[in-house]
């Protein structure tokens, strides 16, 4: 199916590739990083990334510590995804209109600001509960803008060739930080209080704004902003619905977002309430994931195509391991299991977010990336509280457990979905002594049968 002007055909969940390709099968897993701009863009995320992730720790364990509450939990983190919920497919919109290296001067700079008031209040000793949740809620207004800018623009610094490969670096230098940005946080909780984390993060942010005003604009790649018009938000919509090679994954991402991936939730009450731990506890849990994850985005980093059925494997092998942790007897056999889930939970991200890019019109990709991103993070207003609830009342295993069932549930749905919009079918087999499963055209699987016969 067509995908508009500029851009390549949908990756498709069968062996068959793309019609026009516009990245290798296998790359080098840095290459993005020989371009000056990107690596500018690179390291000041590795500097600010390091510091959002002390931050999320420092805010989820502050609001325990004052609420004891992991519904609150949930109730900060909805609050920071609201506006994305309610304002998301507007900030498509903007994004599509604006120079993007302007637009995320501004809305880094508001996520700055934010962080320091907030360290403020803390060390001051001010702080209270409310204050948390308006700190959160101003992220996440600036989030709306940011977010989808921050993915479009990848594309203006590398080039189609190269954005598998920078979109995979993003998550690998996110997770590389969220080995770092945990165990700060957790020293600095119990050393000298979480307000420290607050300032550190805000002050990260000084390294993002210097790369964006170094780059050099004569090397971005041209992208030709939409005009101001009526109808563009409607557009959006109809031009991903009539796509299912970009419908389906975001609906799946939905349902995994609003309920598997939870983390805070989930990890802060197994830290506390299941095996009866402190912030560093917390903090490990998250490390631990971040290993995983990191192995994920580098393996993704060496792909040079994003595949719809290595999304719907990874998103059941994801489902499946959180049940296997919401079972876990001791904490090491649920700190250990942190690792594959945080390697299928990066697949899942890196595979849809690409597999989305590669297949949209540079026109409308902000647009679009609005509405993957209102989808992923603004499902967590809906999926937070409801799970922070189910932890209170049940406890943190049939939670975890229960996000986990939505992500089996979500993935084998949509891919029978996926296999019938293709005209696809499933095929099992054994390869070199192992089994192999895989979807092939119905005519090249009838003819399989009959030569069985």
């Amino acid at each position: 199916m067509s995908t508009g002007p500029g851009a390549p055909s949908a990756p498709a969940p069968d062996t068959h590739e793309p019609a026009r390709e516009t990245t290798p099968r296998k790359t080098s897993m840095f290459s993005s990083l020989r371009i000056r701009n990107y690596r500018l863009f690179f390291l000041g995320q590795v500097v600010s990334n390091i510091g959002t992730w002390m931050q999320r720790i420092a805010q989820d364990w502050l609001v325990l510590s004052l609420t004891g509450s992991s519904a609150a939990v949930g109730i900060t983190t909805a609050l920071q995804f609201l506006p994305m919920l309610l304002f998301g497919l507007y900030g498509g919109v903007l994004v599509d209109r604006l120079r993007k290296r302007p637009t995320l001067l501004v809305t880094q700079s508001a996520m700055a600001l934010t962080a320091i008031a907030l360290a403020v209040l803390t060390l001051t000793g001010q702080v209270q509960v409310w204050h948390v949740y308006v700190a959160a809620c101003a992220v996440g207004l600036a989030t709306v803008v940011d977010n989808p800018a921050r993915q479009s623009f990848v594309s203006e610094l590398v080039g189609p060739r190269r954005l598998q490969n920078a979109v995979s670096l993003n998550s690998a230098n996110f997770q590389s930080a969220r080995l770092v940005g945990p165990a700060v946080a957790g020293l600095l909780i119990t050393g000298v209080g979480t307000g420290w984390a607050f300032l550190l993060n805000g002050l990260s942010f000084v390294a993002p704004l210097t790369g964006l005003l170094l780059m050099r604009s004569r090397e971005l790649h041209a992208v030709e902003r939409a005009p101001r018009g009526k109808g563009q938000l409607r557009e959006g919509l109809r031009y991903v619905a009539g796509r299912p090679e970009l419908i389906w994954p975001i609906v799946l991402i939905g349902f995994i977002g609003t309920f598997a991936f939870n983390f805070p939730v989930y990890l802060s009450a197994f830290a506390d309430d299941v095996f009866h731990g402190d912030a560093g506890v917390y903090s490990m849990f998250n490390t631990l994931m971040a290993v995983g994850s990191l192995a994920g985005a580098l393996l993704a980093a060496r792909r040079g195509t994003a595949r719809l059925r290595l999304l719907i494997l990874a998103a059941l092998a994801f489902g499946t391991l959180e049940i296997l942790a919401a079972a876990a007897p001791e904490l090491w056999m649920f700190a250990l299991l942190m690792i594959p889930i945080g390697l299928f939970a990066m697949t899942v991200n890196v595979t849809t977010n690409t597999s989305i890019q590669t297949s949209t019109d540079p026109a409308v990709r902000g647009r679009v990336m609005a509405l993957y991103m209102m989808v992923f993070l603004g499902g967590s207003p809906v999926g937070a509280p409801v799970v922070g609830w189910l932890t209170d009342t049940y406890g943190a295993r049939i939670g975890f457990a229960a996000g986990g069932a939505v992500a089996i549930t979500a993935a084998a749905v949509i891919g029978l979905i996926l296999a019938r919009v293709g005209n696809l079918r499933l095929t099992i087999g054994w390869h070199d002594g192992h089994p192999h499963i895989r979807f092939v055209p119905r005519e090249q699987r009838e003819e399989e049968l009959a030569r069985a016969v």
